[in-house]
């Protein structure tokens, strides 16, 4: 009989004390530094011995300049206490390469459809164009090619939002670390954004660009 995982809560993590990992969307999250390509791949292959060691492998994206790591338990669909061990051991790497971490600058991207139809016909298709899966009305690219999407019925509950003129049927979600949420909200307004509501905050800010096109600023807050 297999042992169930537990998964954590977002404060379960905070209180973890993980300096260079934020808890985002998917999974803990973390982005490091690197001097050059070749102090990348050597961060990396660092992660994989430590990986291969805890029998836990993390999702990894090696670029010229920063390593961005993600470690998520898929069989528990969570982060778990097996994240956080590998978590650890992945800074101690990093600090002993003398690499720099940058929690707050990080952003995960999620599609969002209004639908009246909602997913059960509309996910089928998105899963084909974009050669994803449609994971119970979902549509998820294992590869992170491109963003998850997910669909909004017309009732489905949030703050009542002034209506749109057109109707917009597209919104985008950014999910950011929540200690970064109010920093990039006052960014998007400094930029010339409209705060359409807060009632959600801090779990979501929706907001609006200078045609009242909308979008969410998301965090794992309050949830």
């Amino acid at each position: 009989m297999t042992e169930s995982i537990s998964t954590l809560s977002p404060s379960d993590i905070r209180a973890a004390g993980l300096a260079d990992w934020r808890r985002i969307l998917t999974g803990l999250s973390a982005r490091f530094l690197t001097s050059d390509f070749e102090a990348g791949l050597a961060f990396v292959n660092g992660i994989g011995a430590a990986a291969q060691e805890a029998n836990h492998h993390p999702d990894v994206v090696l670029k010229y300049g920063e390593v961005r790591v993600l470690l998520v338990s898929h069989d528990a669909g969570g982060v778990t206490a097996r994240d956080l061990d590998l978590a650890r051991r992945i800074s101690e790497l990093a600090a002993a390469a003398g690499l720099r971490s940058v929690p707050n600058r990080q952003s995960e991207l999620e599609l969002c459809l209004d639908s009246t139809a909602g997913s059960i016909d509309s996910a089928p298709f998105y899963a084909a164009l974009f050669d994803a899966e449609d994971r119970h009305g979902d549509v998820v690219d294992a590869s992170g090619q491109v963003p998850n999407l997910w669909f909004q019925g017309r009732n489905d509950g949030g703050p009542e939002l002034p209506v749109q003129e057109p109707a917009q049927r597209w919104h985008l979600d950014v999910w950011v670390p929540e200690d970064e949420a109010e920093a990039r909200v006052r960014a998007v307004l400094a930029a010339g954004g409209v705060l359409v509501s807060d009632a959600a905050a801090p779990s979501y800010w929706v907001l609006a660009d200078a045609a009242g096109n909308r979008s969410c600023v998301c965090s794992s807050a309050s949830r």
